[in-house]
């Protein structure tokens, strides 16, 4: 089909919108990515000492809910189109606060996978994906920007919800440490969602929007260049995503110690959020085919060289390796909007998002898993550079973004 840049729509967004909703989608990504997902790896050994569960299964509560957050988000996003973010985020708020009650009541295993679905829900409802949408529709063609800005706050999630969860954890059980970051989580995105984001929101309310909506949306999700690009960028995922999350088993495995292999993983965070604050210039420098294919090769060649560097040249290379994850993330969010516009964003993105949260979600544990296989790290970053070049060589060639 078509390439569409999507201008008409843009400029139809009006101006751009008051700075509270910025800096309350800032707040509230930080809170909720620290509570909804970063404040359960800090947990997980009181948890486990507690309930006698193995850290395998409570690891499998988690994906579980990733999972449904991925299936989810479809859902959110033709929601969000149809009635704006402020009611679904909102709602998803609450939501997650329930969730986060009932993961520190779970009397049993069954309903602490249950817990963790509805907080599944919940992530669809408030992470990154419908924060991406709601940017995209109110700021328009200034929404680089602004996304980079969301994605530097939530950043910091870790940074701020890890120590602060350690902190509860001297002082409460596990159970007494949710509840307290529930009623954080409440506190914080509960009001700003429903205050902060209060700008019309144009997309869902045009006469004859929603069938042309779902005829543009349906039209897009069955084209080639889309399936092309889903499943390149899903296989990029995968390789990056596996690559950064298994890097001190990798450097401890070629004789790193452990604290300057913790060290590298804390620079390759660094990383991130340097590569984030490049990727408007760059944005702004090159054509979306080329910028996809760059920043997926730069993935692909980094984590090549991380599986077979040792010493300490490879800690420089795990923050460039950073970096190009970090621009992933950008690019994840912004690379639908910039082949097809913003019309349907919300249902578009819902559907090409689906099988990247789930790779990221698969990818701890599969990295492990194909060290195995493969008989050690060093091989198995390998093939997952060629699985993240292969995706670059597919993106550049069909010519999708």
């Amino acid at each position: 089909m078509p390439q569409e840049t999507g201008t008409a729509v843009e400029r139809a967004t009006g101006p751009r919108p008051p700075r509270r909703v910025l800096i309350g989608l800032c707040a509230t990504e930080i809170t909720s990515w620290g509570v909804l997902y970063y404040a359960f790896p800090v947990t997980l050994s009181s948890l486990t000492r507690d309930t006698g569960w193995s850290t395998a299964t409570a690891m499998a509560a988690f994906s579980a809910g990733a999972v449904v957050s991925a299936l989810a988000g479809i859902l959110v996003g033709r929601l969000i189109d149809a009635r704006g973010p402020r009611p679904v985020m909102t709602a998803g708020s609450v939501v997650g606060v329930a969730a986060v009650v009932a993961i520190a009541a779970a009397p049993s295993l069954p309903l602490f996978f249950a817990a963790w679905v509805l907080a599944g829900l919940a992530q669809s409802a408030v992470l990154y994906q419908p924060a991406f949408t709601a940017l995209t529709g109110w700021y328009g063609p200034a929404r680089v920007r602004a996304l980079t800005a969301v994605t530097l706050a939530g950043g910091f999630a870790s940074t701020v919800f890890a120590p602060l969860t350690a902190l509860l954890l001297d002082h409460l059980t596990w159970r007494g440490t949710y509840l307290a970051l529930a009623v954080i989580l409440g506190v914080v995105t509960v009001p700003l969602h429903a205050l902060c984001l209060t700008p019309p929101w144009r997309h869902g309310r045009t006469r004859g929007a929603p069938n042309e909506r779902d005829a543009h949306a349906r039209a897009v999700v069955r084209s080639r260049p889309f399936a092309v690009l889903t499943a390149a960028m899903t296989c990029a995922a995968f390789g990056c995503y596996a690559a950064t999350v298994n890097l001190v088993p990798l450097l401890t495995s070629g004789g790193m110690g452990t604290h300057l292999a913790a060290v590298a993983l804390g620079l390759c965070g660094a990383g991130q959020v340097l590569g984030r604050l490049g990727y408007p210039r760059l944005a702004a420098r090159t054509a979306p085919p080329g910028r996809a294919a760059a920043i997926l090769t730069a993935g692909a060649v980094t984590v090549a060289v991380l599986g077979v560097l040792r010493g300490p040249g490879a800690v420089v290379v795990a923050v460039l390796a950073g970096a190009a994850r970090g621009m992933f993330t950008l690019l994840q969010a912004t690379t639908i909007a910039d082949r097809w516009g913003t019309r349907a964003f919300g249902h578009v993105n819902g559907v090409f998002t689906a099988p990247i949260t789930v790779a990221i979600a698969l990818a701890p544990g599969g990295g492990a898993l194909l060290a195995r296989l493969t008989g050690g790290y060093p091989v198995s970053y390998c093939v997952l550079a060629a699985l993240t070049l292969a995706a670059a060589v597919a993106i550049r060639q069909t010519g999708t973004s």
